[in-house]
């Protein structure tokens, strides 16, 4: 069996992410497909426009075969701990046999040039040069790597291929016997905010839902996956904003003592203090990025630290769980072919495969504070989308629990590009 592994946030699915399936399944050979996908918020340290469980379905209907979930302490992070987590929860499947991921710059060789180089001694002492002198990490990686290899600064810059060299390093690291696939990223940027046709950034999309232009964002969207997102629209269900949790943050952000704050993922020496006299200052999230944003503290960084604010994670708590890498796969949504895949993932896999949660994890257990990592790790899940539903339009669909009587959606079997 051969199986290729996306890692994705699928934010809403589009038809860039079709492609990208489509693609993948067709360079790497393998005959099934496997993605890795965020839950209730995403690596920006913002929510996800839909809940986990519908956007893994748009995935199944559009191509993949199964979806399990990148846990929340892995999802929420900058792009190195992302791809890690990612890489380590598909190696540990023990079938993946490829890893397919988008790039600008789709050429193996350079990106390649460019991991090894980041490993490399004299590169992570240019980077530590760089942020000394307040230069965001992506930005001063991206000038190290070009200094170390000569390859134009574009190369190791841009944000698809940022996360493609973190994929090659953490594979080279965890997973050496995975096959890279880099799928050239096709029409529109990363982050362009325009839908001029079929294909349109994940950006463009929920700037065009949250507006109300849902036939403009259609365009961009597989016809399967529209139907999803009209209904879940319909039902108000979404879509879930980062605005609605402007409240919550500074109220979080308020209570919080310093040390707290201090011991908060990517809170760096002295950030707290800003951060503690903002909140208090701001009335609402916006105006707290204006004032603690700058060259150093970029927003995406910053939305990471809100969320973990939010959700109390602290530097001691991820640390252990980068050292233990990802302990389950859950399971979101698959179809007939994803059903084998779990057949023989349950005689490879060294970690559970969560398809009840109940079944490792109950509310009381939860409510008690007496967890094992495994337990602590899923406990982040389940909490997350708890607070990720108190983002929903209607009231009504605010309710608690989810992760405990939510199971993973089966879809039949389409043809391709259905």
């Amino acid at each position: 069996m051969k199986i290729v592994g996306i890692i994705a946030e699928y934010n809403p699915f589009h038809n860039g992410h079709r492609y990208h399936i489509e693609t993948a399944r067709r360079l790497s050979g393998c005959d099934f497909v496997v993605a890795a996908m965020s839950g209730s918020f995403v690596q920006r340290g913002e929510p996800a426009i839909f809940d986990k469980w519908s956007r893994a379905e748009m995935a199944v209907e559009a191509g993949a075969d199964l979806v399990i979930e990148l846990p929340f302490v892995f999802a929420v992070r900058s792009a190195q701990y992302f791809a890690a987590g990612g890489v380590r929860l598909l190696s540990a499947l023990g079938a993946v046999t490829h890893l397919s991921f988008g790039a600008e710059h789709a050429d193996l060789g350079a990106l390649a040039k460019l991991a090894e180089a980041a490993d490399e001694e004299a590169t992570v002492r240019a980077v530590r040069d760089h942020l000394s002198r307040g230069v965001a990490y992506a930005s001063g990686l991206g000038r190290a790597l070009a200094d170390r290899t000569g390859l134009a600064a574009e190369i190791s810059a841009s944000p698809n291929n940022i996360l493609a060299i973190e994929y090659l390093r953490s594979l080279r690291r965890f997973a050496p016997a995975i096959t890279p696939v880099p799928v050239q990223r096709q029409s529109a940027a990363h982050h362009d905010p325009a839908i001029t046709g079929t294909v349109a950034s994940a950006t463009a999309i929920r700037k065009a839902l949250t507006e109300g232009a849902v036939g403009k964002a259609e365009q961009a969207i597989p016809p399967v996956s529209a139907g999803l997102v009209r209904a879940l629209l319909d039902g108000g269900e979404g879509p879930v904003e980062y605005s609605a949790f402007s409240q919550l943050i500074l109220a979080r952000l308020r209570l919080a003592p310093l040390a707290s704050l201090a011991e908060l993922p990517e809170m760096s020496e002295g950030l707290h203090y800003k951060l503690k006299e903002a909140a208090l200052a701001a009335t609402d999230l916006e105006e707290l990025l204006a004032t603690v944003k700058s060259k150093r503290y970029a927003r995406t960084r910053l939305q990471r630290l809100f969320i973990h604010a939010l959700l109390q994670s602290s530097k001691a708590r991820m640390a252990l769980f980068d050292a233990a890498g990802p302990l389950y796969a859950r399971v979101l949504a698959f179809n007939s072919r994803g059903r084998s895949i779990l057949r023989h993932i349950a005689l490879s896999s060294a970690i559970p495969v969560i398809t009840k949660t109940a079944h490792f994890l109950n509310s009381r257990t939860l409510s008690s504070g007496t967890l094992s990592p495994l337990q602590e790790m899923l406990g982040a899940d389940i909490l997350a989308t708890d607070i990720h539903v108190l983002g929903r339009p209607n009231p009504r669909s605010r309710l608690g629990g989810l992760d405990f009587c939510r199971s993973p959606r089966c879809i039949p079997c389409r043809p391709s590009g259905v």
